[in-house]
């Protein structure tokens, strides 16, 4: 028997971006994974919002541009491993 692969069905977008609704985070789990996951929530959420703002280039991102778009955005100040998760990130878009 012979499968034959499908392509994708394209998906439109109808309406404005709704946020999903949050979901607690699993219990049980050792702190630094809350810690390790909460960052990189925080540095995916930044470094989308630098790219929307023409940020394309980790040598662009420096600490206080990161931060400067952290408050635009209205989050808290990014620690030094945040700025520096945001960069790898920048570097790995591309």
């Amino acid at each position: 028997m012979h499968a034959t692969a499908t392509a994708p069905k394209s998906t439109f977008i109808t309406g404005p971006y709704v946020p999903l609704e949050k979901k607690r985070l699993p219990a049980g789990r050792p702190r630094r994974w809350y810690v390790a996951h909460n960052r990189r929530l925080k540095a995916m959420r930044l470094t989308i919002a630098l790219l929307d703002s023409g940020v394309y280039l980790p040598n662009q991102a420096t600490n206080e541009t990161i931060r400067r778009t952290a408050e635009q955005i209205e989050l808290r100040p990014p620690s030094d491993a945040t700025c520096r998760l945001v960069r790898t990130l920048l570097r790995y878009s591309r």
